[in-house]
């Protein structure tokens, strides 16, 4: 598994429109989006905005950094194996 991430806006309907796609190999596995500062503590965070197949969950995460997320990403990704 290897994941990529490509910058990208996403529409989100709110300030937050500054996002990553990830993608294991050619197949997207989420969405993240960095939170605005609308979200005061939370500002600068990642958000989960999608996950697809094992990446999805109703308990949608924030995280620190994108290596945290691309971690948490690989970790549900690498119970399909």
């Amino acid at each position: 598994m290897t994941l990529r991430l490509q910058p990208v806006q996403v529409g989100t309907g709110s300030f937050d429109v500054d996002g990553q796609l990830v993608f294991d190999d050619d197949l997207l596995a989420a969405v993240l989006v960095r939170l605005s500062e609308v979200h005061e503590d939370l500002a600068g965070m990642w958000f989960l905005e999608a996950g697809f197949g094992l990446v999805g969950t109703a308990h949608r995460p924030t995280f620190a950094e994108l290596d945290a997320a691309q971690t948490w990403i690989g970790q549900r990704l690498a119970h399909e194996a």
